[in-house]
């Protein structure tokens, strides 16, 4: 199947795609940048543009049976000083579903969005949180496209947790120096309150299913394990092989600030996906661990 996967170069696109090449099918990227020579996806056709910026052009996503969107803009994305309420309302309710329309309109069968779990876990924050509100507004101004002939559903996600060769991500970085003991001044513990996650090596697995047996206009709440912050930062500790105890603390963490975390530090945002969607899907559970040892396998010092 010949699929475009937007945000290919990023740590759930590039997973994604390479993933979805390894069961056969025809993957180009579209990114602003090129992947780096390092990685995997070097080798991968590339489409170079911007979505928020209307760069791409319907002759551009003709000839793509599908298509794969996992270039949402979250906070590690907004620019110092920037007005939220404006920059969530351009990156993400308009851009992103003005793209899906372009997409439906260059002829794509099935489509993918990679959303938030937010919107759905904690509605009130809609009203309250202008970036929810952005990953709401996308989500169901994407599903709303959906057509017989547009197969388009969305699989909204908690914390996602992998690595990627060649990708550096300096927040698992920093978490793995930090298991290791070597951030000087840094106590191990975790902020109060806890969340779902969910490995890379998870929700490709569910894009895939998605991809085949999705409902049109469908919003898949997808997740793996809830922990809580304490434990998924002493996650970090065992794959570093420290046995030093992590312990949950009602203070702001810099290596997780209060800012990250939407529903409140001390809140826990626990669920269990639907069962019968998870075998809908197709995702394998009990995977947070095992991605974590290849973070820290990849990041930790000689």
């Amino acid at each position: 199947m010949k699929t475009l996967v937007v945000g290919g170069t990023g740590l759930i696109g590039g997973h994604a795609a390479l993933y979805l090449k390894g069961l056969g099918n025809e993957i180009t990227l579209a990114a602003r940048k090129a992947p780096a020579p390092a990685m995997p996806m070097a080798g991968f056709d590339t489409l170079l543009g911007d979505y928020t910026r209307d760069e791409f052009a319907k002759s551009d996503l003709a000839g793509f049976e599908a298509l794969v969107f996992a270039a949402g803009h979250d906070i590690r994305h907004l620019p110092e000083g920037a007005d939220e309420n404006v920059y969530w309302e351009s990156v993400n309710s308009q851009a992103i579903p003005r793209f899906f329309a372009l997409a439906r309109e260059a002829g794509v069968k099935k489509a993918v969005y990679i959303g938030s779990f937010y919107p759905q876990v904690a509605p009130a924050l809609i009203d309250t949180v202008p970036y929810v509100k952005s990953r709401h507004l996308a989500d169901t101004g994407v599903r709303e496209l959906a057509t017989p002939a547009f197969r388009v559903c969305s699989l909204n996600a908690p914390f996602v947790v992998g690595t990627l060769p060649g990708l550096a991500v300096p927040m698992f970085e920093a978490y793995t120096r930090y298991a290791e003991g070597k951030l000087e001044g840094l106590p191990p513990y975790g902020p109060a309150g806890g969340s779902n996650f969910i490995s890379t090596q998870s929700l490709s697995e569910a894009i895939w299913g998605a991809l085949q047996r999705g409902e049109p206009g469908k919003a898949y709440l997808v997740g793996d394990e809830n922990l809580t912050f304490a434990e998924y930062f002493a996650a970090f500790f065992r794959a570093a092989e420290n046995p030093t105890p992590v312990p949950e603390l009602d203070q702001e963490h810099p290596l997780l600030p209060d800012a990250a975390i939407y529903t409140g530090r001390g809140s826990v945002v626990s669920y269990e996906p639907d069962t019968v969607e998870t075998a809908l899907l197709g995702y394998r559970r009990g995977d947070v661990q095992r991605a974590v040892d290849e973070i820290v396998a990849q990041y930790r010092s000689g």
